[in-house]
């Protein structure tokens, strides 16, 4: 399993919100890249970063410093937020992005998701981001009726293979990962699933790693220090390794 720090970008600095909103806004770092650079520094192998305001708005306004972290860091980088069209795609593949998330897009447009899955394959993956079992989109400001399973299982027939799944009223609340959620995904879904939100101590991770999640993306808790990015990697090589 891999952990994934994340640096969620608005007006270019390194932020965090509460539960999705925006007027609870954390400033942790005014600038991303050192952030990015502070998280490889610390054994990072992969980073997780979101344009806000993109994803609010449809835009990739912080478009350069998230290309300076893949270019600085030298790490694989997932990006999301904002990205609505094949040329936003193919802007951040050229840029050096590893990976390039697809959310709103996703649900409203299952055609350019299905063009984007076979054009760049394992280079796109999708974003599920769920309040009360249902997805939301356009930066968690819109709840839709289309409830999380069923719009999993249709990424699977689309061809998607990763999936980025958001438990909305977890995030940024450090009160523990909703596991029953990732472990009915787990069990029902052929996907590679990398679980955000809410995951606040070492023992979140031990029992995420337990159910054979791809990754785990570690946010706030990072920030607070409620967990040492190096005794989470630790902590996941040991359980890999079978020895807790």
């Amino acid at each position: 399993m891999i952990l994934l720090p994340a640096i969620d970008v608005y007006e270019g600095r390194a932020v965090r919100l509460y539960k999705g909103d925006y007027k609870q806004m954390t400033v942790y770092n005014d600038s991303p890249v050192s952030q990015a650079l502070a998280f490889r520094d610390a054994g990072a192998q992969y980073l997780h970063v979101v344009d806000l305001e993109g994803a609010r708005d449809g835009t990739t306004p912080n478009f350069d410093v998230i290309a300076r972290i893949a270019k600085e860091t030298g790490l694989p980088v997932e990006v999301g937020g904002g990205v609505r069209s094949m040329e936003t795609i193919e802007k951040y593949l050229d840029a050096g992005i590893a990976r390039v998330i697809l959310g709103t897009a996703a649900l409203t447009d299952p055609a350019f998701l299905a063009d984007a899955a076979a054009r760049h394959g394992e280079k796109i993956a999708v974003g599920v981001d769920v309040l009360d079992g249902f997805v939301a989109i356009r930066g968690w400001t819109e709840v839709t009726g289309t409830r999380c399973l069923d719009f999993m299982q249709k990424l699977v027939s689309i061809g998607v293979r990763t999936v980025i799944c958001t438990d909305i009223s977890k995030d940024g609340v450090l009160g523990g990962a909703n596991h029953a959620l990732y472990r009915e995904l787990a069990e029902k879904l052929p996907l590679e699933i990398i679980a955000s939100g809410g995951v606040a101590a070492l023992e979140d991770i031990a029992a995420l790693a337990r159910l054979g999640l791809h990754g785990v993306i570690l946010g706030k808790s990072l920030y607070t220090g409620s967990i040492d990015l190096r005794e989470a990697l630790a902590l996941v090589r040991r359980i890999e390794e079978g020895a807790t």
